[in-house]
């Protein structure tokens, strides 16, 4: 479902495109809040980043961009400059709760959720202890303890044990993904890796784990992705050969600024030089004819 969302008051107010999951339309009807722009850490790079939180389910989705130069949109009565388009798709809460429990990990002992997963940055991520089936996730990536004399509440503690064979799951379940929708990944694995040997033939087995790795490694620290490259036997790529851009450069239309005087190559000032027609010498002052 494509929508417009309005980002201020007014006739002119700024509208952006959206590509969402069809139910959503319902949300925003159920509840005056049913959905919600927030800022929350992204688990790769520890920065900001603005994900959508389904307030009703309450579901969370990650919110990418597409853009490109010198395009426009038709909102209704009115065009919209940039061109840019919005894609809401449906991001599994863990990898955020697991930037928390691995902070949290430098103090070396179980804590409640709530005492976890807090954040001055971003205050938003309160809401991640709103989802649902929440203690089922956490299985997955910690150790916890109960203690019954004194409140009966859950103590948490990362695991990175659990959170290697959990990470191995999802990768898997990438690389179905991948076959099922039949995506050619040997190529483009050979050219992130940029192997100098023989041609990596296209769709092998150790092509999509690679390629599924790189997905996820999206999701999580870069130390975190060292540690599931290792779990997963994968090749390490040559360290002497620096990685090519993982994205084709869009060539310019603006014209390029020459950083060498290309004056001095001009066919005029080659056409000044004088040939002695007895010896072909091109210095008619030291041939001696």
């Amino acid at each position: 479902m494509a929508t417009g969302v309005d980002c201020g008051e007014g006739a002119s107010a700024r509208q952006h495109v959206f590509l969402v999951p069809e139910y959503l339309k319902d949300a925003s009807k159920k509840m005056k809040s049913g959905l919600m722009f927030v800022k929350l850490v992204n688990p790769c790079s520890g920065e900001g980043a603005i994900y959508l939180f389904n307030v009703c389910l309450p579901q969370l989705f990650e919110i990418k961009v597409f853009k490109e130069k010198n395009h426009s949109w038709f909102i209704n009565e009115s065009v919209q400059s940039g061109g840019l388009l919005h894609f809401a798709t449906p991001m599994d809460p863990l990898f955020l709760l697991l930037h928390y429990l691995i902070k949290a990990d430098r103090e070396g002992k179980f804590q409640p959720l709530e005492q976890v997963v807090m954040d001055d940055m971003f205050p938003n991520c309160i809401l991640l202890l709103k989802l649902p089936e929440l203690e089922k996730l956490l299985r997955h990536v910690t150790e916890e303890k109960v203690n019954p004399e004194i409140d009966k509440k859950k103590y948490y503690k990362y695991s990175k044990e659990k959170t290697l064979k959990w990470l191995e799951k999802k990768v898997n379940q990438t690389m179905a993904a991948l076959k099922t929708n039949n995506v050619n990944v040997g190529a483009r694995v050979q050219s992130t890796a940029f192997f100098s040997g023989d041609p990596v033939s296209s769709d092998k087995e150790e092509d999509y784990i690679c390629y599924a790795h790189g997905l996820i490694s999206d999701y999580i620290p870069k130390e975190l992705s060292d540690d599931l490259s290792k779990y997963l036997k994968l090749p390490e790529p040559p360290a002497s050969v620096p990685n090519p851009p993982s994205k084709k450069v869009k060539l310019s239309d603006e014209p390029v600024e020459a950083k060498e005087d290309y004056t001095k190559f001009n066919t005029k000032d080659l056409k000044t030089v004088k040939v002695c027609s007895g010896c072909s010498s091109k210095s008619l002052e030291s041939c001696g004819c």
